[in-house]
């Protein structure tokens, strides 16, 4: 699976429709209505906010208005076929007075997507864990220089320092050897090295 680094714009003119395409990296499923009251209020008087998104498991698309199966399904296929997660993608409409007929949408919406997300970078995601790992202050320069390429969420200073991170799987060996305290609190998904597609 892929996710994205960059939020990405992208324009397409087709027979005088303008189709904006705008890709968002998006970890929550919360903050997609507040993205898309957001984008109405940036892109007034728009004829259509198509939209799509995949967020783990969740996936939803919306025509808003199009024929039936013309915008969001062709949206959603493209993130699909791209094995991308974590993304919304919404596609402004102002209609340029030539009707595209149902098979020009669809060719409209999933060149418009296919498109914006060439531009953008992309990060693979790996199996993981968030996990905390406690350790007293005599240790700190040591767990420091073992963590120097993960990501470190939190960090707690009581009578031991507690970090809050999120690791790959085969990582968890590699502190075990070092004798720490470590306590997994989910598994969940790592993002890995920068890809260009």
């Amino acid at each position: 699976m892929y996710t994205i680094t960059n939020n990405i714009k992208y324009e397409l003119i087709i027979k005088n429709s303008k189709f904006i395409a705008i890709v968002n990296k998006i970890n929550n499923i919360n903050d997609i209505n507040n993205r898309l009251n957001n984008i109405k209020k940036e892109y007034p008087n728009a004829t259509h906010y198509c939209y799509a998104y995949i967020i783990d498991n969740n996936k939803k698309a919306s025509d808003d208005g199009e024929p039936s199966g013309t915008a969001g399904i062709p949206i959603l296929k493209v993130l699909e076929n791209n094995n991308l997660t974590n993304i919304l993608v919404i596609i402004i409409r102002y209609f340029g007075g030539i009707k595209l007929g149902a098979n020009g949408l669809i060719r409209a919406y999933t060149k418009c997507t296919s498109n914006a997300i060439k531009e953008a970078t992309l990060n693979e995601l790996v199996s993981g864990y968030n996990i905390k790992i406690t350790f007293n202050y005599m240790k700190q320069k040591e767990v420091d220089y073992l963590l120097k390429d993960q990501k470190i969420n939190n960090k707690q200073y009581d009578n031991l320092i507690t970090y809050n991170i999120d690791i790959e799987k085969e990582f968890i060996d590699v502190l075990n050897k070092n004798n720490l305290d470590i306590e997994i609190i989910k598994e969940t998904l790592i993002e890995k090295e920068k890809l260009n597609k």
